[in-house]
């Protein structure tokens, strides 16, 4: 059997040596916040000793400065959108996944055409414009599949709206798979590696195409080489040592970086829940607490600065909106994770994927973003004037992204408010764009309340 990590761009013995460091001095924490606060990253080394700070005092500073990196960056707004499973039919054995084909509880589905239309249609009339597209992998999902049933999303109208943004979230393909994909026009590919450390990669995942590990791993490689613009990073938190996790995602990041010149878009934060038919029902093999998970989304804010973090609802509304402040740019709202789910959420005709800790509807979880004086944002302006990749970045770090992400979050919010909110968030959101239009820059702020006034009047897809 040919060893992985001879292929692999991990260093795998360093970083689960730097892992198991000792907690860092007060003065080392304080040195390395300070150069945090510059927003221009920081090593895999000082990265390591974040995550193992274990001082209450230092963890509260950390939060802070992540909490600054995050509205320095990215202003006030968060991006929104929804999750839409086509399928649920699997060939592989992961051990955390209700997905997995040897769970016979589990009521399998295969989206027909209309049936996808019909799930775009209900999260059209919800509000959404983005959404990330999902399903298991086997024959019944193929490429052909997922390629049809992005172009049947993406044709789907409701009224004046449209789906604006489909990112993905499919198993690896080759080049010439990622070469379609980008014809299809989505935005972000989405890959989690699950967990990077190649013994436990093994042990949960048995048999089935997903068990390649070094697969996986270059996944993101080929998606570039194909011509994907923004990938998305991610591990599901609680199945390895959470230290080794996030410097492995970091070590992935810089690969891409020193590789392609540009690293992820985003990344995911999922922490493992509970899952019908699988073994992990109550206990989870490297439990990750809610203090750790505060402590994981603040360093990668740090750590990568100008990558969107992104937060599902399998957290809860509590914690979620606490979370907000410390660095996630991207959450999902109003989610269901079983196909057809959204024409039917009483159908017991298919399987969830996991269970959600937030079940609040889209509307709902807008009007707390509203109270916390965030943008809720359905902005899809950078993807098609091409603000993607290393143009994005290059606009990210200089601090000249704020001058298209705050007044194309306004917009689409009012977009919102127009025409899917209840009357209670109109009132609350109304009041917030006016308190947003008189604080922004006086040169944006003419055209900013044009383009307001021209939504209100009927117009729809306004952006800069």
């Amino acid at each position: 059997m040919v060893d992985p990590l001879k292929k692999s761009f991990l260093d795998v013995p360093r970083l689960r040596k730097l892992s198991r460091r000792t907690a860092p001095t007060q003065r080392e924490v304080l040195c390395i916040l300070e150069k945090a606060r510059e927003l221009k990253g920081l090593s895999v080394e000082e990265t390591a000793a974040l995550l193992c700070v274990d001082s209450p005092e230092m963890i509260r500073a950390l939060l802070d400065v992540a909490g600054y990196a995050k509205e320095t960056i990215y202003g006030r707004r968060m991006v929104l959108f929804a999750p839409l499973y086509i399928g649920n039919t699997c060939s592989n054995s992961c051990l955390y996944c209700a997905f997995r084909k040897e769970n016979t509880r589990l009521r399998r589905a295969v989206l027909t055409a209309d049936q996808i239309r019909t799930e775009a249609e209900m999260l059209l009339r919800e509000g959404h414009k983005r959404i990330v597209m999902l399903c298991g992998e086997s024959s019944d999902n193929d490429l052909d599949h997922f390629l049809s049933a992005i172009r049947t999303v993406y044709e789907t109208r409701v009224g004046k709206n449209s789906i604006r943004r489909i990112n993905v979230e499919i198993a690896p393909l080759d080049v010439e798979g990622f070469r379609r994909l980008k014809e299809a026009k989505i935005g972000t590919y989405i890959c989690f590696q699950e967990t990077y450390d190649p013994d436990l990669y093994a042990a949960y995942h048995p048999s089935g195409p997903k068990a390649d590990y070094l697969n996986r791993l270059m996944v993101m490689d080929r998606a570039m080489e194909g011509g994907i613009d923004d990938v998305g990073l991610g591990v599901l938190f609680g199945l390895g040592d959470y230290r080794f996790e996030v410097l492995a995602l970091m070590e992935h990041a810089l690969h891409l970086e020193e590789t392609f010149g540009c690293g992820p878009h985003t990344v995911s934060v999922p922490r493992i829940e509970p899952a019908e038919g699988t073994p992990f029902t109550e206990h989870i093999p490297y439990a990750v607490s809610d203090d750790d998970f505060r402590k994981i989304i603040a360093v990668i804010r740090l750590a990568m600065p100008y990558t969107g973090i992104i937060l599902s609802t399998r957290e809860s509304e509590g914690l979620r909106n606490e979370l907000f402040r410390y660095g996630v740019s991207q959450i999902s709202a109003g989610s269901r994770t079983n196909p057809g789910a959204y024409a039917d959420a009483a159908s017991e005709c298919s399987g969830s994927q996991f269970s959600l800790g937030d079940h609040r509807s889209l509307d709902e979880v807008i009007e707390t973003l509203i109270d916390q004086e965030f943008i809720p944002s359905f902005c899809t302006g950078c993807y098609r004037k091409g603000r993607v990749g290393r143009d994005f970045m290059d606009l990210a770090k200089p601090g000249l992204i704020q001058r298209f992400c705050m007044p194309n979050g306004l917009f689409t919010f009012q977009e919102y408010l127009e025409d899917f909110a209840s009357p209670t968030v109109r009132t609350k959101g109304k009041k917030l764009i006016g308190r947003l239009v008189e604080a922004a820059h006086e040169e944006q702020r003419p055209k900013i309340v044009d383009n307001l006034r021209l939504i209100e009047s009927g117009a729809r897809d306004v952006y800069f």
